[in-house]
C-alpha cells in the first residue's frame, strides 16, 4: 500500500511540477510592472509553503511522540523535518536570487531574510542533534522540544514581514495574505506548484521515515546483542 501511494504521488507531483515550468517558461509574461525577475516567485514561494507545513506536520509528530512515547512518531518527525529543510534551503537560495536581482545584492539582513536563517539553523541544529546524541529515548525527546521551538520561529518568519514595517522583502504576493494578489491567471500555478512541492515532499518524507524506522530497529538490535 505504501509502495502504491508513493508511485502515485510521485507522479503527481511530476505532473503538476511539469505543468508549473510549462506555464512559468512558455505562457506567463517574461516581466511585470515593478516586480523584477518575478517568476522566481513560482518556486521560491510554494518552497516556503512547503517547509513551513512539514515543519508544522513534524511538530505534530513530536508531540505525538511526548504523549505516548512511540519512536515511530520520533521516526516521522525525523524523516518530515529533513526534508522539510531541503525545501527552506531552495527558498533560502531563490530568496537569495532574487535579491541579487532586486536589491544588487546577494543578502540583506532583512527581518524576513534573517528570520528564515535562523530558522533553518535551528533545524539544521536538530538534525546534528540526532547524529550527536546516539540513546533513542534521550534523542527523540530533545528533538522534539527544538521541534517546538522551530515552529515558534516558523510563526515569526510567516508574520516577519507584516510586524517591521522597514523590511525591503516585498509584501504578500498571495490572496490568502492581507494585501497580496496577483494579476487573473497569474496566481493558480503557484498553488499548483505548492500541491506537487507537497507531494514530492511526502514522497520523500515516506522514503526517509521508512530509512529511519529501519536505523532505530538496527539501533535496538545493537544494544540488545551489547547487553547480551
Amino acid at each position: 500500500m505504501r509502495d502504491k501511494m508513493i508511485y502515485v504521488l510521485s507522479a503527481v507531483a511530476a505532473a503538476l511540477i511539469t505543468w508549473t515550468l510549462y506555464k512559468v517558461f512558455f505562457v506567463l509574461p517574461a516581466q511585470v510592472v515593478n516586480v523584477g525577475a518575478y517568476k522566481i516567485f513560482y518556486f521560491h514561494v510554494p518552497a516556503a509553503l512547503t517547509s513551513f507545513t512539514g515543519f508544522f506536520v513534524a511538530l505534530a509528530a513530536s508531540g505525538m511522540y511526548l504523549y505516548k512515547g512511540d519512536l515511530k512518531y520520533d521516526a516521522f518527525a525525523a524523516g518530515v523535518t529533513e526534508v522539510s529543510l531541503a525545501f527552506a534551503t531552495a527558498n533560502l537560495l531563490t530568496g537569495m536570487l532574487w535579491a541579487r536581482f532586486a536589491w544588487g545584492i546577494w543578502w540583506a539582513w532583512d527581518a524576513r531574510l534573517t528570520s528564515m536563517l535562523v530558522c533553518w539553523l535551528m533545524y539544521a541544529g536538530y538534525l546534528m542533534l540526532r547524529k550527536a546524541i546516539t540513546e533513542p529515548a534521550q534523542r527523540a525527546r530533545l528533538c522534539a522540544v527544538l521541534s517546538i521551538f522551530g515552529c515558534i520561529n516558523v510563526a515569526f518568519v510567516y508574520k516577519s514581514i507584516e510586524w517591521f514595517s522597514q523590511t525591503q522583502h516585498p509584501q504578500p504576493v498571495l490572496s490568502i495574505r492581507n494585501g497580496g494578489g496577483m494579476g487573473p491567471g497569474m496566481e493558480a500555478p503557484m498553488y499548483w506548484n505548492y500541491l506537487g512541492m507537497l507531494c514530492l515532499a511526502t514522497v520523500l518524507a515516506t522514503v526517509r521515515m521508512r530509512q529511519e524506522e529501519f536505523a532505530t530497529e538496527i539501533d535496538s538490535l545493537r544494544r540488545q546483542a551489547h547487553a547480551h
